[in-house]
């Protein structure tokens, strides 16, 4: 498995989707979202090429996004699963092969308007 970092921004995010998934949810909902994303991320960080994994060249030269419904049968039955889940990851490989997860966000947005100011950069 590759080292991978999350962003504050995408650290902030995760923290936001969770609060949001208790405050409508509960606390059952909130677990089974938060083992959900913790997933997705081991999952790429063992293969960012795996399926479901998509390439966003239009974005930035680096930048692929991962929604989180391709991992949802890795969950454990005991923690429960996410029927739909509605987030992806937007993330990168750096030159030394670390993921850097950028942002977690809700599949309905606009993903230029949130992309994080240093995807352009060299990684």
């Amino acid at each position: 498995m590759r080292l991978f970092r999350i962003s504050s921004v995408a650290e902030s995010d995760i923290e936001d989707i969770l609060a949001w998934t208790h405050e409508r949810f509960g606390e059952a909902a909130r677990v089974r979202y938060e083992a959900l994303i913790a997933q997705a991320i081991i999952d790429i960080a063992s293969n960012p090429d795996r399926n479901g994994c998509t390439p966003r060249h239009e974005l930035a030269k680096s930048a692929s996004t991962y929604h989180l419904h391709w991992s949802r049968n890795q969950v454990s039955e005991a923690t429960g699963r996410v029927k739909r889940p509605r987030h992806f990851l937007l993330y990168r490989i750096a030159d030394n092969g670390t993921i850097e997860i950028g942002r977690v966000l809700h599949d309905s947005m606009e993903l230029a308007r949130h992309l994080p100011t240093d995807f352009d950069e060299p990684v």
